[in-house]
This record gives structure tokens, sequence and C-alpha cells, in this order.
């Protein structure tokens, strides 16, 4: 079973009844992409372009529609690496987003990812802000392997990431993985918040690679690409973490994040396990949903 086998296939029923790719067939296909949350603009577009390969190359077929929606979701996908960058020891990884979206959880299972990979890695709770936080990733870090770093509730985030960074140089850690408070901020704040956060790294660890990470919930859809834009005006932002792809039948929005935030989503989550955290695949998430 392919790792987006759980999410919905949001094409299904359109192709049940597919006869042929006519005016009739386009309208509700350009329906049911903006349903799924690909977002007005960007539903516009995919189905222009399907359009316009259907006529060009006078596909007829299920399965030749089929291919050819694929390979435009494919090509909308494809913004920048997926990989990650951990080419120093340490590196850094700056998780980012608002509260709820699987934040903490998602640190943990990356966590465990990159141990399976042979990397040490140390959890930083620099969310001091909300109760039980680092609480919550210490749970995380004894299950992935990971040290961990916390302060009192209430402490600067910024002295909590400076003594992560220290234990991460003396004690010859591969990657600290840096949880930060998820608060709805205004955008003042934020950019104040996340640039104290950056001036630490660049002083402490100057040569470091670095990853920010929005991790975003995906069945809060279009509102989440709002929140999405602040924290990408403000963090820098090197990628995605698309969470609970499971619980939507609005798998779209990964395709809306490329093409409106013209950023990578680079790990998929689509349940409560360790192991439930992935790379992402835009073939076989393209794949999965038609």
């Amino acid at each position: 079973m392919g790792f987006f086998d759980k999410l919905k296939k949001i094409t299904t029923n359109l192709f049940s009844t597919f006869t042929e790719a006519d005016e009739a067939f386009f309208e509700e296909l350009e329906e049911t992409l903006i349903l799924a949350d690909l977002g007005m603009e960007t539903a516009v577009d995919t189905v222009e372009a399907l359009r316009q390969r259907v006529r060009k190359e006078g596909l007829r077929s299920q399965e030749d529609v089929k291919t050819a929606l694929r390979e435009i979701l494919v090509e909308a996908l494809d913004i920048g690496t997926t990989e990650l960058n951990v080419s120093t020891s340490p590196s850094i990884m700056l998780f980012i987003g608002v509260n709820g979206v699987g934040k903490t959880t998602s640190i943990g299972k990356m966590a465990h990812l990159l141990r399976m990979c042979g990397k040490r890695c140390l959890l930083c709770a620099a969310d001091t802000f909300r109760a039980a936080a680092a609480d919550q990733l210490e749970i995380w870090a004894e299950r992935a392997g990971a040290e961990l770093v916390r302060q009192h509730e209430g402490a600067d985030p910024g002295a909590v990431l400076f003594d992560a960074l220290q234990a991460a140089k003396a004690r010859g850690v591969d990657v600290v993985l840096c949880d930060t408070a998820g608060r709805l901020h205004n955008k003042a704040n934020l950019m104040a918040e996340l640039s104290k956060l950056s001036r630490i790294i660049d002083r402490e660890c100057p040569d470091a690679a670095r990853e920010t990470l929005l991790v975003l919930d995906a069945t809060t859809g279009q509102n989440g690409l709002v929140q999405a834009k602040t924290f990408q005006e403000a963090a820098g932002l090197t990628g995605i973490v698309l969470t609970k792809l499971d619980g939507t039948a609005k798998g779209g929005i990964a395709v809306a994040i490329a093409k409106e935030l013209n950023l990578p989503v680079k790990f998929a989550g689509l349940g409560e396990g360790i192991d439930d955290l992935r790379p992402f695949d835009s073939e076989e998430y393209a794949q999965a949903i038609i």
C-alpha cells in the first residue's frame, strides 16, 4: 500500500461517469478541484492546461485524460527541492505554525526519521508560552530516541535555543529541531520573534545548514493559506510540512500551496503513528487524488 492510499481520491466519482472530455466534463472537473481546496485560480489554470492537452493531443480515453491530469498536477507540485538540507553538524531546523496543526508531533516524527538515517538529534523546546508544550516534546523525544533541551514555562525562547545550540556543539549532535511558539501573532511580533531566533543561530552556528519549515493542517484548507502567507513573509520559509491529510477529502491543498506560495511540500503526515510522516512524493500524491 502506498503512503497516500489513505488520501481520498477526489476525482473518483467524476471519472467513474466519464464518457468524453467535453465542456461539461471540464466544468465539473473545475468544480471538483475547487471543492478539493485547489483554490479558484489553481483549479481554473489546471483545467485550462488539461483542456489544451486534450485538444492538442486528441485525448479521448479515460486513462489518457487521467494521465494528462496527473502530469499537470505533478508539474504544479514540483517547486524547488523536497530534500532536507542537513549537510552540516549541527544543522538547524526551525518548525513554525499556529497551535493545533501538529507541529510538536511533526518534530518528534521528523527526529525519528532522521535517527533512522543515522542522525543524532536534539529537540529544542522553544515554545515556552503554551502550557505543557515542553512536556509533550519530551514525550516525543523519548519515543524518537532524541535528546532534549528545555527550560521552565515562560522562559525566553532565545535562551532555550542558545542552550540547545551550545549542547549540540558540545555533544556532537547532527540536527537540532526547534519548536517555536504557535500563537497567532500579529505580523510585527511574529517577525521580531523569528528574527531574534535567527540572529542567535547566525551568531552561534553561522555556517550551519538551515531549514525553516511551516507546519500546516490540511483540514484548514484555504484558511491555512492565509496563515501561510504571513509566515512566509515573516520567516523566509524553505518548505511545508502538511499534516492531517488523512482527515480531509480536500487533499488538493498541496497543489494550492505549491502554486500560491511557490514553496515545496517537503513532508506529509497521514496519521498519529511515529512512522506517519513521510517525504512528499508528488507523483504518488497526484496518483492518489486521481
